[in-house]
């Protein structure tokens, strides 16, 4: 069976397998290109960029992976190759900059109450926290690319577990769910990037409302 993967996505799982492997060898390089609070000294530009192409593990990668060639393939063929990856790379920085903003605001709950604490040592302990802050991982960008599936195709069914079906624009609305849940609830310290999901997914699916104005599809 040969399977047609489109230019974008084939350069996108290329450069990000090539990157993890990378990462097993180089192991400054993790730090040198994840997301960093833009207030850290840690912080360098090219972050924003950089941090959607390295992975923790293996299956943090798989699974970025798996979805970007499923859900991208089917949104390159639909848009062409320079849109896609312009939609991809824009919902990826939209991630990054959503996180940054809201680092100081997990800081926060990382710390918890602290009742009798000085508010000078609280403040102390979260710019501590907000310095050694990073974040690494495509899944902004893909919840872009997820999001925007949801909204032009929304009667896609997508197979969880590959054995039940269920449609995208029920499926989607779920993962946007979960990371609220996980970014506003009461538990921190989840090690997951809520804020930069729930960025690329609202970077996502403006850019496509707004992009199809004159070309609205029904929703059901």
């Amino acid at each position: 069976m040969r399977f047609n993967i489109p230019p974008v996505i084939r350069i996108l799982l290329i450069i990000n397998v090539v990157a993890f492997l990378a990462q097993q060898g180089i192991p400054d390089l993790t730090e040198w290109g994840a997301l960093h609070y833009w207030k850290s000294p840690l912080f360098k530009p090219h972050q924003i960029i950089t941090h959607m192409f390295l992975h923790g593990n293996f299956w943090h990668i798989f699974g970025n992976m798996l979805v970007l060639f499923f859900f991208g393939s089917h949104l390159e063929g639909y848009w062409g190759a320079k849109r896609f990856l312009n939609f991809y790379l824009i919902c990826g920085i939209g991630a990054a900059i959503v996180q940054m903003l809201m680092i100081p605001f997990e800081a926060s709950r990382a710390i918890g109450p602290t009742p009798g604490v000085p508010p000078e040592i609280v403040e102390q302990a979260i710019t501590q926290y907000t310095d050694v802050y990073s974040m690494i991982g495509a899944s902004g960008a893909i919840m872009g690319v997820m999001a925007a599936i949801a909204y032009l195709f929304p009667n896609m069914e997508i197979y969880i577990y590959g054995a039940f079906p269920i449609k995208a624009k029920y499926l989607v609305p779920v993962y946007v769910l979960f990371d609220l849940f996980g970014g506003f609830g009461r538990q921190a310290g989840d090690n997951v990037g809520h804020f930069a999901h729930l960025g690329g997914a609202l970077v996502g699916i403006l850019i496509v409302i707004f992009t199809n104005r004159t070309n609205r599809r029904n929703f059901y």
